[in-house]
């Protein structure tokens, strides 16, 4: 087999990144000021959440609670956002390790899955997110063809937070809304109180 040799003006001869990044396409940015929840709802304040594309994605970015030991949660709607109440079936699992060295885990995490509930599913794992001026979530939810009304609606997740005890903790998030009709708008929020921190939309195009 031969090999594939470059000179010096193979990459200095390239002159736009091109489809390096064209895929993925921010929609929407939002900042949360001590903010009750974040919605993107189609058709709204320019929120695209439709066939444009087959994958969304959001990223959620140094999200701080107002109120200590709090969990991150999302919900979803099939009605531009008149109701938060999509059924979901989902599973997490997390590991974690406690700052000052003391203790680390890994395993499932029975208390955060849903089965057939309309409940806010919660993006992390036992033991909430500390208010501590340098303590917040970070991470990204990823929902396939959600405007599908043949199928129902995978999303996995992933994010890492710092716990209120000090405790760095990487969660794993899947499941799938049990419905065929379009999800339409999401709803990002605290179990209890306000926040602070950034969301963005993306939509990611066909391949």
């Amino acid at each position: 087999m031969a090999l594939v040799k470059y000179n010096n003006n193979s990459i200095s001869a390239i002159t736009t990144a091109g489809t390096l990044s064209a895929s993925q396409v921010l929609i929407k940015e939002q900042t949360a000021s001590a903010s009750s929840d974040i919605q993107f709802i189609d058709g709204t304040a320019g929120v695209v959440l439709d066939s444009t594309y087959p994958i969304y994605r959001f990223d959620f970015i140094n999200c701080n609670p107002a109120t200590n030991d709090v969990e991150f949660e999302f919900n979803m709607s099939t009605d531009g956002g008149s109701n938060y109440n999509v059924t979901k079936t989902t599973t997490l699992f997390s590991a974690f390790h406690y700052e000052n060295d003391s203790s680390t885990f890994f395993g499932y995490d029975t208390s955060r899955d849903l089965a057939q509930s309309t409940a806010n599913q919660k993006f992390t794992a036992s033991g909430g997110i500390g208010n501590d001026s340098d303590h917040n979530v970070s991470g990204s939810i990823t929902i396939f063809n959600p405007s599908s009304t043949t199928f129902v609606k995978h999303f996995i997740a992933r994010c890492n937070y710092t716990n209120h005890a000090d405790v760095s903790i990487d969660c794993h998030l899947g499941g799938y809304g049990n419905t065929t009709s379009s999800i339409d708008a999401f709803k990002f929020l605290m179990s209890s109180g306000n926040f602070d921190g950034t969301i963005k939309l993306y939509g990611i195009k066909d391949s």
